[in-house]
């Protein structure tokens, strides 16, 4: 069962409003990763705790950050920084990318992100198989 964290309701419509203005770097990533792409949902722009993330896979508890510029002004990572460690002490893991990243290097991008798809997706059970019906004999 998948754990639900708390989100403040007063950032849905601030939410919303980045999901209508979304950065070219954050259109290119969302047209790989929505649908299932990825075989995972991710939707976009979600409220979590008190702050919003770009992307989000609820099942995975995986964040995925675009940075722009503005993430590299003065002060900027510092704020970035307290934020994904109150959202990791809730449980989320993060992936970071640049805007840069994203819009010159998407497939590069897209690699990062299934690998850690893969390393938190517990590998998927084997059938167990039956055992062996050899020297075994029926009676009619």
């Amino acid at each position: 069962m998948r754990k639900i964290i708390p989100y403040d309701p007063n950032l849905v419509a601030f939410a919303k409003s980045l999901r209508n203005n979304m950065t070219l770097g954050e259109v290119a990533l969302w047209r790989e990763i929505k649908d299932k792409k990825l075989n995972v949902r991710f939707s976009r722009q979600i409220p979590i705790d008190h702050f919003i993330v770009d992307f989000y896979c609820k099942d995975l508890r995986l964040a995925i950050e675009i940075d722009g510029s503005v993430h590299f002004a003065e002060g900027h990572q510092e704020k970035d920084r307290y934020r994904q460690n109150r959202l990791e002490s809730l449980g989320v893991r993060f992936i970071r990318f640049s805007d840069l990243d994203v819009k010159n290097n998407l497939g590069w991008v897209l690699g990062e992100i299934k690998n850690q798809i893969e390393n938190i997706r517990p590998a998927p059970k084997r059938p167990t198989p039956s055992p062996s019906q050899e020297g075994k004999r029926t009676h009619p």
